[in-house]
């Protein structure tokens, strides 16, 4: 019987199609390092959210194990190079929370253009701050998607209500430009000169390094806004609190930090940014999507050797 480690909190969904297609499944979260590498050679399998990170040390002791599954897209917590040295697949779950990322990317604009952050605190401790609050509208604007895939084509089908002119910065769109008419695809220097808002949807550099540094800034609008909700080290987290402090740009909201947990960050208490952690994709029907995605594809390599969205 084939036996699998869930490591991370995940709708019980997974659970029970391991179970119901016979495959032992332990579900054990918050472990550390050292305590997985203790229990991973047990498994042939293992299913990971985004706070496990599997490292080399833990792929090395997984003697038996073939595969690792992640519920959502981003692999950057699984060392994927030493896990194909091994011949240990990786599998992800692209498009399973495409639209929660989406949506809060969304949330996000709409809460730095109206404020509501601060309008919320200040009307709690009742500061009645109505002529001191004044937003910006969506309409007209225009939003520059850097990264078309999944999460960045779902944004752009968001704000067409709002009249929105969409500038995109791919290199993949070029192919299949004739399927999204209402966008345009330019240079990274024109999307970040040319945007009012700007939205990252893109993979991290090979090299760790950030896409957008203070020079980038000083090519902007200072009315424009920043989101990021795709990758931590994508923005240098110093050279934006600069930006913003400097008045180089109006605003920014992050979700994803260069290191998580963020118990602590440059950009805490600045009040030109809005924080989230890391809560994108977490959504109730989100949750459900990825765990039945990364289960039935697991399911289906270690008993028919199907192999369903490798990376």
């Amino acid at each position: 019987m084939f036996k699998v480690l869930i490591s991370d909190s995940m709708s019980k969904v997974a659970q029970q199609i391991f179970e119901k297609n016979k495959i032992s499944v332990d579900v054990k979260t918050g472990l550390s390092e050292q305590e997985i590498i203790k229990i991973i050679p047990e498994y042939d399998g293992m299913v990971v959210r985004s706070a496990t990170k599997v490292t080399k040390n833990i792929i090395l002791a997984g003697k038996k194990l073939k595969v690792i599954g992640r519920a959502g897209a981003g692999v950057d917590n699984i060392d994927v190079p030493t896990a194909k040295e091994n011949n240990m697949l990786v599998m992800n779950t692209p498009g399973g929370n495409s639209n929660a990322t989406a949506e809060h990317a969304f949330a996000l604009i709409m809460s730095l253009l109206r404020k509501i952050p601060y309008s919320n605190d200040t009307t709690h401790k009742g500061q009645w701050e109505k002529k001191n609050i004044k937003g910006a509208e969506l309409s007209k604007k225009t939003l520059g998607i850097v990264g078309f895939g999944n999460v960045g084509v779902r944004l752009s089908y968001l704000v067409k209500g709002f009249d929105m002119n969409i500038l995109v910065n791919s290199k993949s769109l070029e192919s299949r430009k004739k399927d999204y008419p209402h966008v345009k695809n330019v240079s990274f220097d024109e999307l970040i000169s040319g945007s009012d808002i700007i939205s990252l949807h893109c993979k991290a550099a090979s090299d760790g390094k950030p896409l957008i540094k203070k020079e980038h800034y000083k090519k902007m609008k200072p009315s424009t806004y920043i989101i990021n909700a795709a990758r931590g080290n994508i923005v240098d987290e110093n050279d934006l609190n600069e930006a913003l402090n400097e008045n180089l740009i109006a605003g920014a909201a992050l979700d994803v930090y260069s290191k998580e947990p963020a118990k602590e960050n440059v950009l805490f208490n600045n009040p030109k940014a809005i924080l989230t952690p890391h809560i994108a994709a977490s959504t109730t029907e989100a949750s459900i999507v990825v765990a039945e995605m990364v289960a039935n594809q697991i399911t289906n390599f270690l008993i028919k050797g199907d192999k369903i969205n490798t990376v």
